[in-house]
């Protein structure tokens, strides 16, 4: 379930894999996790790649101010401990190259994925807010591109469970096939449609009600499944 007010507001390291991954239940595919701390502290820094992506793409790593949960967020491709991580949203390819996005019942376009429920795993997240939202399914594991680290002023969190004050959405993209329908749950947005646009169609869909980075962050993911692994 996407997180409504997420996606109005504005729903790891580049290439990096985290550490081994674990099954999440039959037939889940293996997802590598967030590395914790001190696997973070112990990685190559990758400073120079790291300033050449912000100087690249200077909407997305600019600060931001997200009203709607006032929220300063700051995008890093250095991943967050696990238990930042609130929400997920995944840059989904088609075996064509295109992407795959949702509109709901408002006309408005979005990136599959959303809030992790209480006790869910990131790897089992995707792949339900996949199924829920698109009628899709993952065909290899996700790449993360890295994550918006989030700080609010707000006296208490969107959900009693979830860390507060700081929290990090977490960005990724993977291969995926849309081989069935949207489960459309009753606490989700309920999408209408679901399109595999071409890369530059996706950017413009988005940028219909959505800032700038959003167009960057396809252009990052793009990028990034045309490089080697």
């Amino acid at each position: 379930m996407t997180d409504t007010t997420d996606a109005r507001g504005t729903t790891g390291t580049t290439g990096t894999d985290g550490p081994a991954a674990t099954p999440d239940g039959a037939g889940a595919p293996l997802i590598p996790r967030p590395p914790r701390p001190a696997e973070a502290d112990r990685a190559p820094s990758g400073t120079g790649r790291a300033d050449e992506l912000a100087a690249r793409f200077p909407a997305l790593h600019a600060p931001q101010y997200w009203a709607w949960g006032r929220y300063d967020a700051q995008f890093s491709t250095v991943l967050p401990p696990d238990e930042l991580v609130t929400n997920i949203h995944l840059v989904g390819f088609t075996d064509s190259g295109r992407v795959v996005l949702c509109r709901d019942e408002r006309d408005h376009w979005f990136l599959p994925g959303g809030t992790r429920e209480h006790g869910e795993s990131v790897d089992s997240c995707l792949v339900r807010e996949l199924r829920e939202e698109a009628g899709a399914r993952l065909l290899g594991e996700p790449v993360w591109l890295g994550a918006h680290r989030c700080v609010t002023d707000d006296p208490v969190p969107y959900r009693p469970w979830q860390p507060h004050p700081e929290k990090a959405w977490l960005w990724g993209w993977a291969d995926i096939t849309v081989d069935s329908v949207p489960t459309n749950p009753d606490d989700g947005e309920q999408v209408v449609e679901v399109r595999a646009a071409d890369p530059v169609e996706a950017q413009q869909l988005l940028l219909r009600g959505h800032e700038a980075w959003w167009g960057e962050l396809i252009a990052l993911a793009v990028e990034l499944r045309s490089s080697p692994r």
